[in-house]
């Protein structure tokens, strides 16, 4: 993720004064809320609109970029870790 992105969505919440709002709780409600409304673009069949899709997509981004910074963490590091953990649990000898 380029740290300009992330700068941008931390300036645009912080010019409205919404960091207020964002405490882990409700930025975990709002990345599954997002994510519900990605689910719905595909809710009855396997066409969809990706100019949709990509805006439920985006919400789920600055939800959860938001999220990483309130909680004060690096995205890259915990991704990474993350990506060691799937390696360790899912080796490419075991995998189908």
């Amino acid at each position: 993720m380029k740290k300009e992105t992330i700068n941008k969505i931390i300036k645009f919440r912080d010019d409205r004064k919404w960091k207020q709002f964002h405490s882990p709780e409700n930025l975990a409600k709002s990345i599954s809320i997002e994510a519900a409304e990605l689910l719905e673009c595909f809710q009855w069949d396997d066409e969809y609109n990706k100019s949709d899709v990509l805006e439920e997509l985006a919400d789920v981004l600055i939800y959860s970029i938001s999220m990483a910074d309130t909680l004060g963490v690096d995205i890259d590091e915990i991704i990474n870790n993350k990506i060691k953990l799937n390696a360790q649990k899912y080796p490419i000898d075991e995998s189908k």
